[in-house]
């Protein structure tokens, strides 16, 4: 790439800025041109890591944005802001990555699509399991056939909770102000489990699905003693073909970047023909089909550079005229919301709902 693209950060809400910012850091053909967020406490580890220096550190977004004219803006809101934050990042007139979740609702999902939309740029949507090679392999034994049609897909996934580790996987230790100063726990700001896991697991698996919807969704959440968001919820969904499981987690034994935990975090999707079980961070994924009814181990893919990170992927696709694909794309992002949506609604009223449109 000649191109340097240039790259904002805005709004310090989630954790995971750190770690888009240091895949900026490290691109070859990127360059950190601003940062901004009200408390500027939120920046400082930013702006240590990666010598980011002071006439690039705003407290005011417009400023940010009309002064360093960046190609992408990074977005880390609380996720029942994300729309807010799209519709006021992008008359810019910049590409748009925001951090997972995709919105906190529906109708949050696609008033930041029409917002975008209006300006001809991107709207991209990160999931960093996305970029978990046992995924992208689990993913590429699919479209070769190896499994048949997908008729089911099983998710696990979580962490021990939001609040033990920020960016870079650096160990905290939660407590009870912590919490409940927290975003994660509260309610209006789009906290729990749900709303910060589901959607992992839905918008992949509409990926493994090849595009398809579920007809209906039966949710149940826990209810946790003084707390005001689940940390726990199981979704069932039931496609034309059968019915598949999605589970969230916040209180896993162990987190799963460093010790799997039991249940392991990861996906089991079932086809015509076979089954793959693909585990976060394992060396292989384990193929079941008619000729090798045993099993055997796949190792996974070498990623090429442009897959193994949202940065990488994006730039790459930007410097070829691409539109983002797969669980980056609105599209699927959005099949993926109508189902967190729908488990939302489920749960609010324990009944099974309609597919939420």
């Amino acid at each position: 790439m000649k191109k340097i693209w240039k790259i904002a950060g805005i709004n310090f809400d989630h954790m995971h800025m750190g770690d888009l910012l240091r895949q900026v850091h490290e691109h070859p053909a990127a360059e950190i041109v601003g940062i901004s967020d009200v408390q500027p406490e939120r920046m400082k580890s930013v702006i240590a890591n990666f010598g980011v220096p002071p006439a690039r550190v705003f407290t005011d977004f417009r400023k940010c944005l009309e002064q360093t004219k960046p190609d992408l803006v990074v977005l880390c809101p609380a996720t029942a802001e994300h729309a807010k934050w799209t519709q006021l990042v992008a008359p810019y007139g910049t590409h748009i990555l925001v951090e997972k979740p995709f919105a906190a609702t529906l109708a949050q999902a696609d008033a930041m699509i029409a917002a975008v939309a209006a300006t001809k740029k991107q709207l991209i949507i990160n999931w960093p399991l996305r970029w978990y090679p046992s995924h992208i392999t689990a993913k590429r034994l699919i479209d070769d056939g190896e499994i048949g049609r997908v008729i089911e897909v099983h998710f696990y996934d979580g962490n021990r909770g939001p609040l033990w580790h920020g960016a870079d996987k650096i160990e905290t230790a939660p407590t009870a102000r912590r919490k409940a100063a927290s975003w994660f726990y509260q309610k209006a700001a789009g906290g729990g489990s749900l709303l910060d896991y589901l959607g992992y697991g839905t918008t992949l698996g509409t990926w493994f699905m090849d595009g398809r919807a579920p007809i209906e969704v039966t949710a149940v959440v826990d209810q946790p003693k003084g707390l005001e968001v689940d940390e726990h919820s199981v979704v069932v969904a039931r496609y034309e073909t059968g019915l598949s499981k999605f589970e969230t987690r916040w209180g896993t034994f162990s987190d799963p970047w460093k010790l799997q935990p039991q249940p392991k975090c990861g996906f089991v999707v079932v086809g015509t023909r076979g089954t793959i079980s693909s585990y976060d961070f394992e060396p292989t994924v384990r193929l079941q089909t008619k000729a090798t009814p045993a099993g055997v181990e796949v190792p996974v893919e070498v990623l090429p550079p442009e897959e193994r990170g949202p940065i990488a992927h994006v730039l790459h696709a930007l410097a070829h005229g691409k539109k983002v694909t797969g669980p980056l794309s609105p599209k699927i992002s959005r099949i993926g919301q109508q189902i967190v949506d729908s488990a939302g609604l489920s749960a609010r009223l324990r009944k099974t709902v309609k597919l939420v449109a």
